[in-house]
């Protein structure tokens, strides 16, 4: 298996191999970087995935997981809290509304999404004191979310400001081209303002976000398999309470 995106479903059974798979070139980057291989956190990315093939990744060794929609979260986090393995860690990663905070406040340890003011107000809020990330939009993509760089170092100010604890960045760069250039200029701006997280790498570019400085990635495809198409079904869970 490569760092790139794998194509066709994934059975249960071939997630614990992906895994370690996974677990052993994040650690072979790091170590290639001169780094603890320990310092890089690895985030399951599991929207769209069904339950069977989570536990089967919590039970190889994942404890966190990350939610890029609130009524996912709301519907996976209950049936996952037990069951025979570890409650994961549960990370938010996609834009979020302000509405829907107060649904996921109560599972998510770490909020790496929040690129403006109003936001962070909200889950300071409903989280009083919680860990975020600010998430950049590096070469300013109209159609992604995230704060222009030069505007991060006055919204780290304003969320402590709120009382959040502000552990560091997250990015996706462009999704040509060599992204490196990209990692490093997120982790210059890290290091300018003194935050020692960095979310940046998924399926495609994991290792190399390592080799820059990475210290958390978000697997997805490489670990799940492809997500289904759109309108096809994926295993039901319970239904969740509203998040409107």
């Amino acid at each position: 298996m490569s760092g790139s995106p794998v194509g066709g479903a994934t059975a249960p059974g071939d997630v614990a191999r992906r895994y370690d798979e996974i677990r052993e070139r994040v650690d072979g980057a790091a170590r290639g970087a001169g780094r603890d291989p320990g310092d890089v956190l690895i985030v399951g990315a599991s929207k769209t995935v069904d339950l069977d093939r989570i536990r089967v990744a919590l039970d190889a060794g994942l404890r966190d997981l990350g939610e890029n929609r609130a009524q996912e979260l709301v519907a996976k986090a209950p049936e996952l809290a037990g069951a025979g393995t570890d409650a994961p860690r549960w990370h938010f990663l996609g834009q979020l509304q302000r509405n829907k905070v107060r649904a996921v406040a109560p599972y998510v340890g770490l909020w790496q999404s929040v690129d403006r003011g109003e936001l962070g107000a909200e889950i300071a809020r409903r989280a009083p004191g919680a860990r975020v990330l600010v998430e950049v939009n590096l070469a300013a993509e109209p159609q992604k979310a995230g704060c222009e760089p030069a505007a991060v170092p006055a919204l780290v100010d304003l969320l402590r400001s709120d009382g959040l604890d502000v552990r560091g960045l997250m990015a996706v760069p462009p999704a040509s081209g060599d992204p490196r250039p990209w990692f490093a200029a997120l982790r210059s701006l890290g290091q300018e303002l003194q935050l020692p997280e960095l979310s940046m790498g998924m399926s495609a570019d994991y290792e190399a976000a390592v080799s820059e400085g990475a210290t958390i990635v978000r697997i997805g495809r490489a670990l799940f398999g492809d997500r289904p198409p759109p309108g096809v079904a994926t295993a039901p869970v319970a239904r969740p309470p509203s998040v409107g």
